[in-house]
């Protein structure tokens, strides 16, 4: 599963901060689907899994009380009960922690929306109803939201499987909002890209202050008419 020794430099913390408040998916709860395991590696067994579930509630219940300072790993297995040790393997930083929270939260608001799709009757409309409600979602824990996006800004090389996967599932949100049969052409895919990018960047501007949520739902709106272009 991943290096089973804890590195020291992991216990160091970027000096970078984005500004208060920040907003995510939703607290403390058990994923929906069936845990994630990490990038190239074998299933986990029933026993890994729910182990793995323990240690992103504990990572969450923390990011949602104070936001990424509050994420410490030491708290984190004793939240999990489980070792130290034991939690580096699944989990080499509090990066790689609270990248995998996000993509739970993903996970879980993606189903959310497959079990109540947006009615419009065009793709765009569908597209920005999509990611609005997304980002209300984020509203309702700002911290716990503060901490993903600073993790995802704070990402590596190491971690770059996790944010991948993250932002595949960022994608077939959108491409589920589009609604269509068969696979996306080129352009679609492009225009996806470009959503994608504005969502995270409206996010980004929104947790520090630069944007307003009255901005944040017409940048969204904008992005998603990309799709209407030929």
């Amino acid at each position: 599963m991943i290096p089973a020794t804890p590195n020291p430099a992991d216990h160091v913390e970027h000096a970078a901060t984005l500004a208060r408040p920040g907003a995510p998916l939703s607290p403390p709860s058990p994923s929906p689907l069936p845990p994630v395991p990490p990038p190239g590696e074998p299933p986990l067994t029933a026993r890994q899994a729910e182990r793995r579930r323990r240690i992103l509630r504990a990572a969450t219940a923390l990011a949602v009380r104070g936001g990424y300072e509050a994420v410490q790993m030491r708290e984190v297995a004793e939240g999990a009960q489980v070792a130290l040790g034991t939690l580096y393997r699944y989990f080499p930083s509090k990066v790689h922690l609270l990248v995998a929270v996000m993509l739970e939260q993903l996970q879980g608001l993606h189903e959310h929306i497959r079990r109540h799709p947006p009615t419009d009757a065009e793709p765009a409309p569908r597209v920005a109803d999509t990611l609005t409600r997304a980002f209300h979602a984020l509203q309702r824990e700002p911290l716990l939201a503060e901490a993903m996006v600073r993790a995802l800004s704070f990402a590596d090389r190491s971690v770059g499987a996790e944010v991948d996967q993250v932002s595949a599932a960022t994608g077939q949100l959108i491409l589920d909002a589009i609604g269509q049969s068969g696979p996306p052409t080129e352009s679609q895919r492009a225009a996806v890209r470009v959503i994608e990018h504005t969502w995270h960047s409206a996010l980004v501007a929104w947790l520090s202050g630069r944007a307003s949520i009255a901005e944040v739902r017409a940048d969204l709106h904008t992005a998603a008419r990309l799709l209407t272009l030929p």
